[in-house]
């Protein structure tokens, strides 16, 4: 839903309906995704900077609209949602894996990790910012990636 939102440029009214039409409203993994989707899209700003702080010399809207939006999602799964993130992240690079590609997998997983270790204990929203000059492992993967696409 969230690429077909984003590539399509719908509303997000627009694709709710066109995936209701194709499946069963009243499952709970419809009302799920439906509900993943629909909250993603209403924190896709602050998403966004949450991803980017997290893939240094990445800017979101160069990312493959796979990547981004699996990112996007993932990312309000960990914030607002009570799923593990051992399991949010396992789930994101399945997607990625079967939609983008191997080479995006240690990315995202770099990102996700990334955002997951600015989470509290407890799960629920970002815990204070890395020390100063302090760089995670995502974005160390983002500077030595976007040095070797210069170097290409």
């Amino acid at each position: 839903m969230l690429f077909q939102w984003e590539v399509g440029k719908h509303s997000p009214e627009e694709v709710v309906s066109a995936f209701l039409r194709d499946h069963d409203p009243a499952t709970e993994s419809l009302r799920f995704a439906v509900n993943l989707f629909q909250g993603t899209v209403s924190e896709v700003t602050a998403l966004d900077q949450l991803v980017s702080e997290q893939s240094l010399n990445w800017r979101v809207e160069r990312m493959a609209a796979v990547d981004r939006n699996v990112l996007r999602m993932a990312a309000y799964e960990l914030l607002h949602l009570d799923t593990p993130p051992a399991v949010v992240i396992n789930e994101a690079l399945e997607i990625v894996r079967r939609f983008s590609g191997e080479e995006s997998v240690e990315f995202v997983n770099g990102v996700l990790d990334g955002i997951r270790k600015t989470l509290p204990a407890s799960g629920s929203g970002p815990a204070a910012p890395p020390a100063a000059g302090g760089r995670t492992s995502a974005q160390k993967r983002g500077a030595s990636r976007a040095k070797d696409d210069c170097e290409k």
